[in-house]
């Protein structure tokens, strides 16, 4: 029998992959650290998924259900690899239950890992309790619970999005665009008001990047049809005036102070590498790229290599990436290693 091929991380990449090498007869192991699959969609308690509007636990759900179902496919849940060597073809691992694995070869798909936006003080979170992420707004949604605000449970009346928190801010080390910030945002300020169509919904931001076909389905139409209020603007900080919170801040576009009030304000918080990523690096002997994500080698010769022959990678881990994204590029990245595994049993 063939040696199973490594998958860490049980989220949508690692599920993709997992699925797509099963179903050409292959025998998977699945790694994943936490105690369920599912990655972020799941673990995070996403709500309706764009583009395609589906929830994500019946989406990734069902791709968790496929996989699980699978019975080429091992799943090792509460797990992590403590060591990694070896070449294509012939590698070794040792799991942190101390257990030895034979590999033929490996797929990272060990995803981000949400910006914390207490480092971002001065835009209230964690000095304010409704001051919250679109994490937790989408827990509110898929909770069924509806979005509240958490100091009193109230209904929002008026509620304000803030773009690009963690993400294009040199100050903080975040240069980079979190692609998905954007779309996601105008998304839930459409459930917003689906929900509560009388509650009054902005979103400041610095530039709009609803790439794509994504400009008419969520731009335009959360302003046209939903009557979302979006204001080009530097924020300065977020503060209260004991009953509301206050945004304060420069509209760039008329170049006038802003201060306006609100009972929710949400932070859209951008994508960092996984804060395992230099344990990665350092187990499976493989590089980073200059923001920390795990580097791709070059697209032109392999779709999904990394730095080490017969190590792949992909979705998040390797920077921002969509979920639509993330699955294809675990599809490509099981052609890869089926590529390698075939170029090293001929040898």
């Amino acid at each position: 029998m063939s040696k199973p091929v490594l998958v860490i991380g049980g989220g949508p990449a690692g599920l993709a992959a997992a699925h797509a090498l099963a179903s050409v007869g292959r025998n998977v192991t699945l790694i994943e650290k936490e105690d369920r699959l599912g990655g972020a969609p799941i673990l995070s308690g996403y709500a309706k998924l764009v583009p395609s509007g589906e929830w994500a636990k019946d989406a990734i759900g069902g791709m968790v259900g496929r996989v699980e179902g699978n019975g080429l496919v091992d799943v090792r849940l509460n797990t992590t690899v403590k060591a990694f060597d070896g070449t294509p073809g012939a590698f070794s691992a040792i799991l942190s239950d101390e257990s030895k694995i034979d590999a033929g070869a490996a797929v990272l798909c060990t995803g981000f890992t949400h910006f914390d936006p207490v480092n971002k003080p001065e835009w209230g979170f964690g000095t304010f309790q409704d001051v919250v992420t679109t994490t937790q707004v989408e827990q509110m949604i898929s909770s069924g619970n509806g979005v509240r605000c958490p100091s009193d449970g109230r209904k929002p009346k008026r509620v304000a999005i803030l773009l690009c928190v963690g993400s294009r801010d040199r100050q903080i080390g975040r240069e980079w665009c979190s692609k998905v910030c954007c779309t996601v945002s105008s998304n839930l300020g459409m459930e917003i008001r689906e929900e509560l169509p009388d509650t009054h919904v902005y979103i400041y931001y610095m530039d709009i990047r609803t790439f794509g076909l994504y400009e008419d389905l969520y731009y335009w139409r959360s302003q046209e049809e939903f009557k979302i209020k979006y204001i080009k603007s530097r924020i300065a900080k977020v503060t209260s005036d004991g009953e509301r919170l206050i945004v304060k801040g420069e509209d760039t576009l008329v170049k006038r102070p802003i201060s306006i009030p609100f009972d929710l304000v949400v932070h859209a918080i951008g994508m960092d590498p996984n804060v395992d990523n230099l344990l990665l690096s350092s187990v499976f002997d493989v590089e980073l790229e200059g923001h920390q994500f795990l580097k791709r080698a070059s697209t032109y010769d392999s779709m999904a290599g990394t730095s080490r022959p017969g190590v792949f990678v992909a979705g998040a881990a390797t920077g921002p990436e969509t979920i639509d994204d993330s699955i294809a590029q675990g599809q490509a990245a099981a052609m890869a290693v089926l590529s390698i595994l075939s170029q090293a049993a001929a040898e």
